[in-house]
């Protein structure tokens, strides 16, 4: 058997809006497939993120994040807070890796590396 990874799918409070704003950040385009419900953004070549409406999004840290590597990781991690991301703290492993974890509209955690 073999398994791929079709859509990370993140619990939110308002699909479409979340949504829009991670379509804004990866250049993608919006599939609002039950509009106010389920909304996905499909990314060719790669793994499509999906939204989806719950009531009562299980508080305190996500289970599952983003990892996006950028080039220039501060030209990035500034044009993702300048969208309406919040940075949550910096890390690296030595001078070779660093990392920005920031937080979406909705407080769901990701992670910009890069040079």
């Amino acid at each position: 058997m073999s398994l791929e990874i079709a859509t990370v799918t993140f619990d939110c409070e308002d699909p479409d809006a979340l949504a829009a704003w991670w379509a804004g950040v990866l250049g993608n385009e919006v599939n609002a497939v039950v509009p106010g419900e389920f909304v996905l953004v499909p990314r060719e070549g790669g793994t499509t993120l999906g939204f989806q409406r719950v009531p009562d999004p299980t508080p305190g840290k996500n289970k599952a994040h983003l990892d996006l590597h950028a080039a220039d990781m501060e030209a990035e991690v500034a044009r993702v807070v300048e969208l309406g991301a919040r940075e949550v703290e910096r890390n690296s492993f030595g001078d070779d890796f660093r990392w920005v974890v920031l937080a979406d509209p909705e407080g769901n955690a990701f992670c910009i590396a890069g040079g």
